[in-house]
C-alpha cells in the first residue's frame, strides 16, 4: 500500500520500467568493461554506480510528473516551445561533440554551466514538440481545416525542428518526423494533406542535399550521409566495424546465451554500453533474452495504446501516441541497426543503454504518459467501481 501512494498510473507499464532498468544495470556492468580498460581502473564498479544515479534521478521524475495533471504539459509546452528552438539553434552552432558522433563532426550536446552535465538538445526538442503538437490539435479541428491554414501552426513548427536537428543527426530528425506524421494521422489531418507534407518533406531534403553538394564549407553532413550509406552496402567502415563484431556477439550468444558477465565481443565493440548493448545482451543471455527485451517493448507499446485509447481527452490520446511511439520506434531503430537490418544511426536502447539526459529525458516522457493514465485511474474510481471502457466522459479540463 506504501508504495501504491508513490506510485501513480498503470501498474503493468511500471512493471516493465523496473524490469528495463534493472537489465540496464545489469548489462551496463558487464558490458562497461572496455570502458574501465580505456580509462584504466580496471573496474566497472564506477559505470554500475554511474548508470544507477541515473536510473535513480530518472526514475524520482517519472514518478513526480506521473502525479501530476496531465493538462498542464500543453500550456507548458507552449511557453517552452521557442526556448528549445534556441536551443537547437545554438546546438547547431556552438554545441559539443559527442564520443558516438566525433567521427561525424556531429554537434548535438550542450553543456550546463557550473554542473558539467551535457544534454542532447534534439530529444527534449522531440519532446516540447509532441506535447505543442497534442495541445494545438485537441483544441482546433484540424480536418476542418484548409492545408494553408495548418502551415503556420502545424506544419512550421515540425518543420523548424526537423530542420535544426537534421543539421546534426538525420536519423532523428526523420524520427521526429515520423512521430508528427503518426500524430497527425490520429488527429484527423486530411490525408491529402499527409501527402502535401510528405513532397514538401522529401523535397526540402533534396534541397538541403543540393545545398551542401554547392557549398560543401558549410557543414559535412553531405558526406556523412553517403558514407554510411555507401560503408552499409560495402561493408568497410569504423560503423561497420561495429556491426560487424555486433553480429558476431550475437553468433556468440545462440539460444542461451553464454551466461551474465561472460561477453567476450563487449571488448571490442567501441560503443559496447551504449549503442550496441543489444547485442552484448543477446551474447549473455542468447536469442531468448534477445526476445524477450523485444517483447517488453512490443507489451509496452499495447499498454500505450490502451493507455491513448482511454484517455480522458484529446489531448491525452496525442501525447501518449506521440511519446509512446517516439519511445518503441527508438528501440525498434536501435535494434534494426544492431541486427544490420538499417545503417547506423546513433540512436540508443531506452532505458536500457547508458547515459544520463537521455535516460532523463525518456523517464519525463514516460511520466507524462503515466500523468495520463493516473487520471484514468481516478475516472475509475470516481465511478465506483464501474470498469467501463469508456472513459471519454471524464470531467477534465482540456490543456488551455
Amino acid at each position: 500500500m506504501q508504495l501504491k501512494s508513490y506510485i501513480k498510473g498503470d501498474s503493468q507499464v511500471w512493471s516493465i520500467i523496473a524490469i528495463l532498468s534493472i537489465v540496464s544495470l545489469v548489462i551496463v556492468y558487464s558490458a562497461s568493461s572496455n570502458l574501465a580498460y580505456i580509462n584504466s581502473t580496471g573496474s566497472t564498479f564506477k559505470w554500475l554506480t554511474k548508470q544507477s544515479v541515473h536510473l535513480i534521478l530518472g526514475l524520482s521524475f517519472t514518478i513526480g510528473i506521473s502525479k501530476l495533471n496531465y493538462k498542464y504539459f500543453g500550456p507548458i509546452a507552449l511557453m517552452a516551445f521557442p526556448f528549445v528552438l534556441v536551443l537547437l539553434g545554438y546546438t547547431s552552432l556552438q554545441g559539443i561533440v559527442s564520443d558516438s558522433a566525433s567521427a561525424t563532426n556531429a554537434s548535438r550536446w550542450i553543456s550546463i554551466p557550473f554542473i558539467g552535465v551535457s544534454f542532447q538538445t534534439s530529444s527534449l526538442a522531440n519532446l516540447a514538440l509532441i506535447a505543442y503538437l497534442a495541445r494545438y490539435l485537441s483544441k482546433n479541428d484540424v480536418s476542418q481545416f484548409t492545408f494553408k491554414e495548418t502551415i503556420v501552426p502545424v506544419l512550421l513548427p515540425i518543420a523548424a525542428v526537423c530542420g535544426l536537428v537534421v543539421l546534426a543527426n538525420f536519423s532523428t530528425a526523420a524520427m521526429i518526423f515520423l512521430i508528427s506524421f503518426v500524430v497527425l494521422y490520429i488527429a484527423g489531418y486530411p490525408i491529402k494533406y499527409l501527402g502535401y507534407v510528405i513532397g514538401i518533406g522529401i523535397a526540402s531534403f533534396g534541397l538541403l542535399i543540393l545545398l551542401f553538394m554547392a557549398f560543401p564549407n558549410i557543414s559535412n553532413r553531405m558526406d556523412t550521409w553517403e558514407a554510411r550509406i555507401e560503408s552499409y552496402a560495402s561493408g568497410d567502415s569504423e560503423d561497420n566495424y561495429q556491426v560487424e563484431r555486433a553480429k558476431m556477439a550475437i553468433a556468440n550468444g545462440g539460444a542461451f546465451g553464454k551466461g551474465p558477465g561472460k561477453s567476450v565481443l563487449k571488448n571490442f565493440l567501441p560503443q559496447s554500453s551504449s549503442d550496441f548493448i543489444y547485442a552484448i545482451l543477446i551474447e549473455e543471455y542468447g536469442a531468448i533474452g534477445g526476445i524477450i527485451i523485444l517483447g517488453l517493448y512490443i507489451w509496452l507499446f499495447i499498454r500505450f495504446a490502451k493507455i491513448a485509447r482511454k484517455a480522458p481527452s484529446p489531448f491525452g490520446t496525442y501525447l501518449v501516441i506521440g511519446i509512446g511511439s517516439a519511445f518503441v520506434i527508438q528501440a525498434l531503430i536501435n535494434m534494426s541497426v544492431v541486427v544490420n537490418l538499417i545503417p547506423v544511426t546513433g540512436q540508443t536502447l531506452p532505458l536500457i543503454s547508458a547515459g544520463g539526459s537521455s535516460i532523463w529525458i525518456t523517464c519525463i516522457g514516460l511520466g507524462m504518459i503515466l500523468s495520463v493514465s493516473n487520471a484514468i485511474s481516478r475516472n475509475g474510481n470516481n465511478k465506483n467501481g464501474d470498469d467501463s471502457n469508456d472513459l471519454n466522459t471524464l470531467d477534465i479540463e482540456p490543456a488551455v
